[in-house]
Order: structure tokens, then C-alpha cells, then sequence
């Protein structure tokens, strides 16, 4: 029987704009890229290792931006209904947070994405707090950019205040929590009762001995499998997760069952 896959991290572009924004990310990671960053390019790429769900979001990184790209993932889930869940983005600079929320969710958003390090704010600043309030209680998860050696704005030390000030939203932690200092996310953040990890830009710098240790510490009913497309194709993000010793039971949860709960399929 064929497995069910969910890509659990996705950007994705409109298509005037798509070539700039990769070349942004490129940049500021300092990346080979092979991938262009749109709907078509993420579908054919997922064909190649048979995903089957992809969930789709992108960031605004001036507030200006947020009601054009929320709109966009909207058209684009709007496009591919039974191959897209798309999140919003949302801004802590906007004069009105809670409305953009509200917009989201009326174009049909299913949760929020935030990026602090592109977006320049600490996780335990108010004006993250503020973020949180609002989309805690409006009940959808929150997908969080995690983790940069080179900045203090997503780290554990700013995360973990945010994940207690929140217990009954659902966080996602992209990169095992914490892109670059994955060890020292896991042993200050794993266990945490409202958090999920997902595995996208990880897999390429981590063992497949200290992976699974980390996948371990977090639990596999904790974890979700994303390649951070644009910046990693499935083939390889797939041949590294194959590369994990795990059973078939911890390999379903990852791949699609976990994501499927929180993103209620």
C-alpha cells in the first residue's frame, strides 16, 4: 500500500515575484537552490516521493504585505483543494493584528506562520505575546521559524517562554525547534506539552544517528516530515528520512499522521 505523505512546510510564491523572493532566501542562508518557489514547482517536486497533502504558507516581512499574501495562499489552496492546508502570515508591526486574523481565517486558513528572524522580533516580546493571545484563542496552530545561531529572536531561551505563556496553542517548531542549534533546542525544549517539531532543513547537517536520538527525545507523535521547499527537494529530504532507523509505526506517524491530527484531514 502506498504511504501517505504530508509536506509539512512549504513556501510558495506568486509567480511575478517568485524568483526574487528565493533569491532572498538563498542569500540570506547562503544556499544552492534548484527550485522556483511556485505551485507548479512544489507539486511536481512532491510527485517524485508521492506526497500526497502539502501544507502551504509564506511571510510578510512588512505589514503592508499581509493581506496580499494571505490572499494569495488563499487562491492557491483555493486552486488545490485536496492537495493544499494553508496558513497565514501575520506581521507583530500591523495596526490591527486581530483583524488580519480574522481575514485569514474568513479566506480560509486553517493557521498562521511566523518567521522572527525574518521578521526581525523575539519570540518573548509583546509584541509576540500579542500574536499569541490572539491566535490561541482563536484556535488554530501556529507554525513557528525556529532557531538561528546568528540571531536572538526564535532561539529556546525566547521560545520556551512563549510555548508556557500559551499552553493550550498548538506550536510547531520548524527544524526541530531550532534551525542550527538543534541539540541545545532539544534538550531545553523537548517534552513541552503544546509542541511539535518538524524536521525540514535539519536532516542535511544531522546524522541519522543523532536525527533519530533527537526524534526520540521529542517523541515520533511530536513530529512532522517538511523539506522547507523551496530550499530542499523532496528526493534528498526523502532519502535522508530513509535513512532513519525507524519502525513503520514512528515513519507513518512522521510522514502523515501527525500532521493530519493538527491540521484535522
Amino acid at each position: 500500500m502506498m504511504e501517505k505523505i504530508i509536506n509539512s512546510h512549504c513556501h510558495i510564491y506568486p509567480e511575478k515575484i517568485a524568483d526574487k523572493a528565493v533569491l532572498g532566501i538563498r542569500d540570506f542562508y547562503d544556499l544552492d537552490m534548484s527550485l522556483n518557489g511556485k505551485v507548479d514547482g512544489l507539486i511536481k517536486d512532491g510527485e517524485k516521493v508521492g506526497v500526497t497533502h502539502y501544507l502551504v504558507h509564506s511571510v510578510a516581512t512588512t505589514p503592508k504585505q499581509v493581506k496580499s499574501i494571505n490572499e494569495f495562499i488563499s487562491e492557491s489552496v483555493n486552486a488545490h483543494p485536496d492537495l493544499f492546508t494553508g496558513f497565514g502570515t501575520l506581521h507583530p508591526d500591523s495596526e490591527d493584528i486581530q483583524g488580519d486574523f480574522d481575514y485569514l481565517i474568513e479566506l480560509g486558513l486553517k493557521g498562521v506562520k511566523l518567521h522572527p528572524d525574518f521578521q526581525q522580533f523575539a519570540l518573548n516580546d509583546q509584541r509576540a505575546l500579542e500574536i499569541g493571545k490572539i491566535v490561541e484563542k482563536g484556535n488554530v496552530p501556529i507554525l513557528i521559524h525556529c532557531g538561528d545561531f546568528r540571531y536572538n529572536y526564535s532561539n529556546p531561551d525566547q521560545l520556551k517562554p512563549f510555548l508556557d505563556e500559551f499552553p493550550n496553542l498548538t506550536v510547531i517548531g520548524a527544524h526541530f525547534a531550532g534551525w542550527s542549534i538543534w541539540q541545545e533546542a532539544t534538550e531545553k525544549l523537548a517534552g513541552t506539552p503544546n509542541l511539535y517539531v518538524d524536521l525540514s532543513s535539519s536532516l542535511y547537517d544531522l546524522s541519522p544517528e543523532i536525527a533519530l536520538e533527537l526524534i526520540h527525545k521529542y517523541g515520533s507523535d511530536r513530529v512532522l516530515w517538511g523539506t522547507d521547499y523551496p530550499m530542499w527537494d523532496s528526493v534528498s529530504e526523502m532519502e535522508y528520512f530513509n535513512k532513519l532507523d525507524l519502525t513503520q509505526k514512528e515513519r507513518s506517524q512522521i510522514l502523515y499522521e501527525n500532521a493530519a491530527k493538527i491540521l484535522k484531514l
